[in-house]
């Protein structure tokens, strides 16, 4: 697959899952509230959260630390973007830059202030916190990439060993 086309797909996605994660969201603070709103019994429920911290709401008090890291790994992958050349690492790529991205806008334009903001998290699971689409994708991406590494799928659509000269 051409590299142009994996750019587009890799950007592509980014801003599909930016763009789902943000009309989600200001759906959800326009029509939830903090107590649960069932959808399925209580498999899944809506429930509006406002996360200062990381995943899991933990390291409340660090939110500044999660916006520089995800403005790191921003810059990360649009700098090494056009060196992936397996379409699978394209879209874990784009997976998680998507998901990166929303979160970061949260923590930019959102209350209580620049680069404070916290997450908005709508989301719920038994026995599993509160979440959004942009964890779910970044979460998905950690899934995805689990699976190329164990089958030795480098980012470069080689396996390592090959990459090794092995």
């Amino acid at each position: 697959m051409r590299r142009t086309s994996l750019l587009q797909r890799l950007f592509s996605l980014a801003c599909l899952i930016w763009a789902l994660d943000f009309l989600t969201k200001n759906w959800a603070i326009a029509n939830l509230s903090s107590s649960p709103q069932k959808v399925i019994g209580s498999f899944l429920q809506f429930t509006l959260l406002r996360n200062p911290g990381a995943a899991f709401s933990m390291a409340t008090g660090f939110t500044i630390i999660f916006t520089s890291i995800s403005i790191g790994v921003a810059i990360f992958i649009t700098r090494i973007a056009s060196k992936i050349t397996s379409p699978w690492w394209a879209y874990v790529a784009g997976l998680v830059l998507g998901g990166v991205l929303g979160n970061l806008t949260d923590r930019i334009f959102r209350e209580p202030g620049f680069l404070y903001g916290h997450v908005i998290d709508w989301i719920e699971l038994p026995h599993w916190p509160v979440f959004n689409l942009a964890d779910s994708a970044i979460f998905v991406a950690a899934g995805i990439a689990i699976l190329l590494t164990t089958r030795n799928i480098s980012p470069t659509g080689k396996s390592t060993r090959e990459e090794q000269g092995k």
